[in-house]
């Protein structure tokens, strides 16, 4: 493995900057990496041809990263794991893409995720599943599990992702490596195919908090393209991180240490938040009261919008398009086009969330599933009016097997326990490597007000600071 891949952000481009290494020889050396470590865990769907710099002399001059594939890239194929979407090829970027190669990021090429990111595992994508780097008997999470194990096996410096009702934080879990979720609307989604319209999320997983923080000073911002992009300033994150948590006021939520938490995982987290405790920060135990209500809520609300959003999808222009001859008419077209482009699980959304909204259902569970949306919201407004984040688990389990759940549709939606509520909220939170348990990595989540992210990465940062979890590396050699 080399020693360059091995760096973070930040080394990396002190390197650059200093002319100890010429930027083609680090995306080189990446390159490399990808073509003999991939193979063995399918992070990858696309790898670019020849990346390049477009502006060498940026902040991210020659860092080497890359995109999950539900980020329009202009002339590289977008498929969101999809084939109804098979060979579509954008022809612009996402505003986020858009500002990382402005920045002089390399583009590496696009990353694995379950289809439309329906999934908590990354094995409902249509090319294949991806394994977690440290066992590859095992998930690596999902919908972002290609990006997560892409910088777990330092397949690129740091990756693009989203997260819709836990699909930064959960794969960053389980993947040891550092996983941030800015409040709603922090990043622009204009360019970035949609799953859940008022909860997908964009964010960055990353080797370190610092990392995650200049990547978020790049991408944050309001956007035209963007109706729902926040207006708020965009602050110097990465001036802002601090070593040390006096006068923090800490809330321990009672609802997130409940039976179904792995005792492994709860050990690995409880010792998590005795470090913040030395680190200064004051413990305060909260009550978030709606808890258990987040996840029916999540699912209810998520494939309502679903519904909506996959009706663009007809298979006309890109994917298995039938032929004329095939088909009587254009409803059968559709219909043909829709059953052999769309997976299961989108398939399952879809019909969840037609359901929902139809006449006669959508006041008793729409309406009340927005109507309970709002008392989560609240749980942590009158939390936050007391303390200044949420210490919590990311996920009640470590990554769980390979097929364990793909079958058990119920069981693979509670992996989102722990990380939808802040989804629902529309507040920022973030996982950061907190240990391990049975040989697999462990996350610890905190959770901030919405758009205080500094206070929420110089708090993750001083806890990464204090510890070297996040500098353990799988061994694929």
């Amino acid at each position: 493995m080399s020693e360059i891949t091995k760096l973070n952000l930040v080394e990396t481009r002190k390197l650059i900057s200093e002319k100890k290494v010429a930027e083609k020889e680090v995306v080189a050396e990446y390159s490399k990496q990808i073509s003999e470590i991939d193979p063995k865990i399918g992070s990858f769907l696309f790898v670019a041809d020849d990346p390049t710099s477009e502006n060498p002399g940026g902040k991210l001059g020659g860092i080497p990263i890359a995109h999950k594939d539900v980020f329009d890239t202009a002339g590289m194929p977008t498929t969101a794991a999809s084939k109804i979407l098979e060979n579509y090829r954008p022809p612009f970027d996402a505003t986020a893409v858009a500002k990382l190669k402005s920045a002089g990021a390399v583009n590496l090429g696009k990353l694995n995720t379950d289809e439309f990111t329906m999934g908590a595992s990354t094995e409902t994508s249509a090319f294949g599943k991806t394994r977690n780097p440290w066992n590859l008997e095992r998930v690596p999470g999902g919908s972002s599990g290609g990006s997560a194990a892409a910088v777990a096996a330092d397949l690129c410096v740091f990756a693009t992702a989203t997260d819709t009702g836990g699909s930064i934080r959960q794969p960053a879990s389980f993947c040891g490596v550092t996983g941030l979720k800015p409040t709603y609307g922090r990043i622009s989604r204009s360019g970035v195919i949609s799953m859940a319209s008022s909860l997908d999320t964009i964010g960055v997983i990353s080797k370190t908090v610092e990392d995650a923080a200049i990547a978020l000073e790049i991408l944050a911002g309001q956007d035209s393209k963007d109706a729902t992009s926040g207006n708020a300033p965009v602050e110097k994150y990465s001036e802002n991180l601090r070593t040390e948590l006096k006068n923090l006021k800490i809330g321990i939520p009672r609802e997130y240490f409940i039976e179904g938490l792995d005792a492994g995982v709860e050990k690995v987290v409880r010792a998590g938040i005795d470090e913040l405790k030395k680190l200064g920060a004051e413990l305060v135990e909260i009550s978030l009261p709606h808890t258990e209500f987040a996840v029916p809520t999540y699912y209810l609300v998520a494939s309502s919008e679903i519904s909506a959003n996959m009706a663009r999808f007809d298979g006309v222009r890109f994917g298995p398009t039938v032929a004329n001859s095939e088909v009587e008419n254009l409803v059968e077209m559709y219909f043909e086009n829709r059953t052999r482009g769309f997976g299961d699980e989108v398939k399952r959304r879809i019909m969840l969330g037609t359901f929902a909204l139809s006449a006669g259902y959508s006041e008793k569970f729409y309406k009340k599933a927005l109507q309970v949306r709002t008392l989560i919201k609240k749980d942590f407004d009158d939390a936050f009016a007391e303390i200044d984040l949420i210490a919590a688990p990311v996920a009640p389990t470590t990554a769980f097997k390979l097929g364990e759940k793909i079958d058990d549709p119920v069981q693979m939606y509670l992996a989102d326990i722990f990380t939808a509520p802040a989804s629902l909220a529309g507040a920022p939170a973030i996982s950061v490597p907190a240990g391990f348990a049975e040989k697999m990595p462990v996350g610890l989540q905190l959770i901030a007000p919405q758009f205080a992210e500094s206070k929420l990465l110089a708090a993750a940062h001083a806890f990464q600071n204090a510890t070297d979890h996040h500098l353990k590396k799988p061994s694929l050699d």
